[in-house]
């Protein structure tokens, strides 16, 4: 039997097409470089630590955990054929996710660097991504792209991709689901071009300040109702330890995350919970449980030095039993 999901908010439908849902997405899949300092970071001065390098890329984490929790995915990215190209390739093909990216001869693969402090807190960052913004959108012309596309339950982007190539996956999509990743301040403002599209935005504060033009201080009730004001129908928006706020067309809650053990990396942690709730949704989850699935993939993640760690039914039901329930936002 076969299964095709359609989710709106507050509102799921199943129909048959696919033994499990298909989850296409657009974006980054890159060599992440991550450099952590043994001692308190000083700015301006050289820092002993341990350099770590594997692929990465906002889409790419996302889709490694969704595929744990039980979805199909096809990823559209592009690289260099250089060796970080070579890498990130065998890596899509090592977690299974069939690999419709596109290789330039000539042009290097994106990548990202990071320089974490000795908690894993990142204190500065940089992205080499231009190759994405001059070829993602014009991958979306090929014919062999939209039959996928067609074909998927779900779509999925980040906004490495410009406006003018996220309005055109938004038409291609149709009435499909449509998720989205924020990726970083700078970069989140490109998705209001699709705001009413989109099915649940995923982003931290930084990205969601950014988007609704408040102040630092404002108010988690601020941040909802200046994002709902601008078109957006439903969100999570995370804040390190700090209350999680989420909201669809028919509630808005916040949910506290638990404590963790031991900070290994905080990076990947925001595509976790993108990968987590995702997956979760499109299995026909509820949105406040889909979020908590979210949060509880985010939980493993942080506890290890992988953007994208791999783990047991079993380690990630003891993760899912330390996320509260969600309490409704004031």
């Amino acid at each position: 039997m076969h299964r095709n999901f359609q989710f709106y908010p507050g509102k799921f439908s199943i129909m048959i097409k696919h033994i499990k849902p298909l989850l296409f997405a657009v974006g980054g899949a890159h060599l992440d470089r991550r450099g952590q300092t043994s001692v308190p970071f000083v700015p301006g001065a050289s820092n002993p630590g341990i350099m770590r390098e594997e692929a990465g890329g906002g889409v790419f984490n996302a889709l490694r955990l969704a595929m744990q929790r039980g979805i199909s995915t096809e990823i559209l990215s592009v690289r260099g054929a250089d060796p970080a190209g070579d890498a990130v390739a065998l890596a899509i093909e090592l977690a299974g996710i069939k690999d419709s990216s596109v290789v330039f001869m000539d042009r290097a693969t994106p990548n990202y660097t990071a320089i974490l402090d000795e908690h894993g807190d990142v204190v500065a960052a940089l992205a080499d991504m231009a190759l994405y913004e001059l070829a993602l959108p014009k991958q979306l012309r090929r014919r062999k792209v939209r039959d996928a596309i067609a074909s998927a339950n779900g779509i999925f982007c980040d906004a490495n991709l410009p406006p003018d190539g996220l309005t055109r996956l938004a038409g291609l999509a149709a009435d499909l689901p449509l998720f989205a990743l924020a990726i970083s301040p700078a970069k989140a403002i490109r998705l209001r071009a699709v705001f009413s599209r989109l099915t649940c935005l995923f982003m931290n504060r930084r990205e969601a300040l950014a988007l609704s033009g408040l102040e630092r201080d404002a108010s988690l009730s601020q941040v909802h109702a200046a994002l709902r004001e601008q078109g957006l129908r439903s969100a999570i928006v995370t804040n390190g330890a700090e209350a999680v706020l989420a909201f669809d067309s028919d509630h808005a809650f916040t949910i506290q995350p638990p404590e963790v053990p031991g900070i290994a990396d905080v990076t990947g942690a925001g595509d976790a919970i993108a990968g987590g709730s995702i997956a979760a949704l499109m299995r026909g989850e509820a949105f406040q449980q889909a979020c908590r699935e979210g949060m509880a993939a985010s939980f493993l993640t942080l506890q290890t030095h992988s953007a994208s760690p791999n783990f047991s039914q079993q380690e990630f039901d003891q993760a899912l039993a330390n996320i509260p329930a969600a309490s409704p936002l004031v």
